[in-house]
């Protein structure tokens, strides 16, 4: 089989955390009482990976991203293992980006040098807020203390750093915003990713809105916040290079968040995980199970832990392509949108153009600063044309 021209990354999902954020909606467990579970979890991943890789076949290994959850829970030397493995079976590139995601708490000095020598490359550090009160209301178990503490070690043992952080909380004013984010980007992360909070089905935050006992921002102020992200962060020498990331330069960009939105394959391993394989009979979307011991069993029975593999139509791939491109700077071809018969020509694509939302590009759907700051609803536009 020959080698794609396209390489690959490999996205594992460790579920476990200490505590669970009343803002989350990812698949996360806690993580107490599970030891002996996350010990059969850590085989299970090792022998997912292995047998996705008999199903790609040679490619070339871009990019690993250890998320969650929280993977800074594990062993050092576990994922030591699962980078070992991925590097053995496929062919790892001369500058493969493997990312950690960590909270502060997590920052003691020897696990993030043992991280570092597991052969992660890239932290992703969740600091979230840089205010005590903030970081209470949010559940987070850290301080803002804490935070500086962690972001410092981190600088110190990683050659890449990336921030995240959470805006739009209730009561928070841009002002406040913009003197918490400017301290936040005097830490030295070449990185940072600026969340919109957003409440989700079914998570503690959700009960709270119901309830009226938590009461987030009105679409004005939220859209100052935005505006007020992006002001501080260009003036900091940060690029938008997608809607919630920012890089100081091409360099520091995510090599791995580029894969999805530039629509390349990635294999996903743990609990919960999503991939996109491109394989002999079409792109393959797939989703493992999302419980531990059912995904530990479903390695067991059937080699991968997919839940469900489905073969995407055309249609469906170029929705994915159009959803996922339009959040980043570059876009997305009309070559690969053609299954939607968008083009420049198309009468909404060239209404969208007209309104300052759509960039004028004969070769390419790219929307303007404007255009991202109300993408839920032009992808929607678009998508229905």
């Amino acid at each position: 089989m020959s080698e794609p021209a396209r390489g690959l990354s490999l996205y594992v999902h460790w579920p476990y955390c200490a505590r669970i954020c009343p803002y989350c909606d990812f698949n996360v467990f806690k993580a107490a009482g599970r030891a002996d579970e996350a010990r059969a979890l850590k085989e299970a991943i090792l022998a997912d990976i292995a047998a996705q890789a008999a199903l790609t076949g040679p490619r070339e290994l871009v990019s690993i991203f250890l998320g969650g959850g929280t993977p800074s829970l594990m062993d050092p030397d576990w994922a030591g293992e699962i980078v070992a493995l991925a590097s053995k079976l496929w062919r790892p590139a001369a500058d493969l980006e493997v990312t950690l995601e960590a909270n502060p708490t997590d920052a003691e000095a020897d696990r993030f040098a043992g991280f570092a020598a597991a052969g992660v490359t890239r932290l992703s550090l969740g600091l979230q807020s840089l205010d005590d009160a903030a970081l209470k209301m949010l559940g987070r178990n850290h301080d803002a203390a804490e935070a500086i503490r962690a972001a410092r070690a981190a600088r110190a043992a990683f050659p890449r750093l990336s921030i995240d952080m959470i805006y739009a909380r209730p009561g928070q004013t841009p002002e406040a915003w913009a003197r918490e984010l400017a301290a936040a980007v005097e830490l030295g992360a070449e990185h940072v990713s600026p969340y919109q909070l957003t409440i989700e089905a079914g998570t503690a935050f959700d009960r709270a809105v119901k309830r009226g006992t938590l009461v987030p921002p009105d679409e004005e102020t939220a859209a100052q916040l935005y505006e007020t992200t992006q002001a501080v962060l260009e003036a900091a020498g940060f690029e938008a290079y997608e809607v919630s990331n920012h890089a100081r330069s091409q360099a520091a960009r995510s090599r791995h968040n580029l894969a999805y939105w530039h629509g390349l394959d990635y294999a996903g391993a743990g609990p919960g995980a999503h991939g996109r394989l491109t394989l002999a009979d079409g792109r393959h979307a797939t989703f493992a199970a999302a419980r531990p011991a059912d995904y530990i069993a479903a390695v067991a029975a059937r080699g991968t832990g997919f839940a469900t593999d489905e073969t995407l139509s055309p249609v469906e791939a170029a929705e994915e392509r159009l959803l996922a491109g339009l959040r980043i700077e570059d876009g997305a071809p009309f070559a690969e949108l053609a299954a939607l018969g968008l083009s420049p020509a198309h009468p909404e694509v060239a209404d969208l153009t007209a309104q300052g939302l759509i960039v004028p590009d004969a070769t390419r759907l790219r929307a303007t600063p404007r255009g991202r700051m109300v993408l839920n609803w032009l992808t929607g536009r678009l998508a229905a044309a």
